[in-house]
């Protein structure tokens, strides 16, 4: 079913244009903040339209990188996006050390930070599918007390079971209803990229899977201090807030980043 979304969605952009280092099979886009604030502005415009409509952006980091080089299907859908950010530190580091000087770690709350701020200044809509109501309650409270002026076109928060058709044909209605330009998608990885496959073309407006942006800006975790940031170690600060749920992903998908794509250069 994702094959026949992506196969007829039309893409507006040339998609050649982004720079990218490929990791463990993942076109990884090989920019920096600044980058891709200007790419969006540009491309998202309020006179010539969203360029970028019906299409979506993954924000990758070693656990998805290592998911998509062990599942094909994954994978392409990683690739098929319009680009795949390097959200982990060890993904920047690798793409750096590969000759892309340009990559620098652009996590999903960062570039969440970068877009609400200048939001008024651009009028751009957001609408924001995922998570539970309390952490949609919070966050919508929180987004409008941090960044005046940012304009929430409606928040959803789907069903933890599988979607009926006709639920989901009515769920991709009211999103397009609002005419937002991003729609952040807060499902958690992987389940976050298949919907947004599933759905591209369908959906007016941007999609960008954050994972648990939602709860930061929620107020429901805390990001590591700026110095365990810049040093690649914030994996350690989320492991430490969630030792039991992170314990063994980190354990078995770092290890293979590190055989795969550091040792062997995958």
């Amino acid at each position: 079913m994702a094959s026949d979304y992506i196969n007829s969605y039309v893409r507006q952009v040339n998609k050649n244009e982004i720079p990218v280092c490929n990791i463990l099979g993942v076109n990884i886009a090989a920019v920096n903040m600044n980058w891709l604030i200007q790419y969006l502005t540009e491309n998202i415009n309020a006179e010539k339209g969203n360029r970028l409509t019906g299409d979506y952006i993954c924000v990758s980091n070693v656990h998805t990188t290592v998911t998509s080089y062990e599942n094909d299907e994954y994978c392409r859908i990683q690739n098929n996006a319009l680009m795949a950010l390097p959200d982990g530190g060890p993904l920047s580091a690798v793409g750096q050390k590969r000759g892309c000087t340009n990559i620098c770690r652009i996590t999903g709350p960062d570039l969440m930070h970068e877009i609400f701020k200048i939001s008024p200044q651009f009028g751009y809509r957001h609408y924001f599918y995922g998570s539970t109501v309390e952490t949609l309650d919070k966050l919508n409270t929180n987004l409008k007390r941090t960044y005046e002026g940012i304009e929430i076109t409606g928040m959803y928060s789907p069903s933890f079971h599988s979607i009926q058709p006709e639920d989901d044909s009515k769920c991709i209605a009211e999103i397009n209803r609002t005419n937002s330009d991003f729609v952040w998608i807060g499902l958690g990885a992987p389940k976050q990229e298949y919907w947004m496959s599933q759905h591209q073309g369908k959906i007016n407006g941007v999609m960008i899977g954050v994972g648990a942006g939602f709860d930061y800006f929620a107020g429901n975790i805390q990001r590591a201090p700026k110095w365990m940031q810049k040093n690649n170690l914030e994996w350690f600060y989320r492991l430490m807030q969630e030792p039991v749920r992170l314990f063994n992903r980190y354990l078995k998908t770092n290890t293979k980043f590190i055989w795969n794509a550091i040792i062997k250069g995958k």
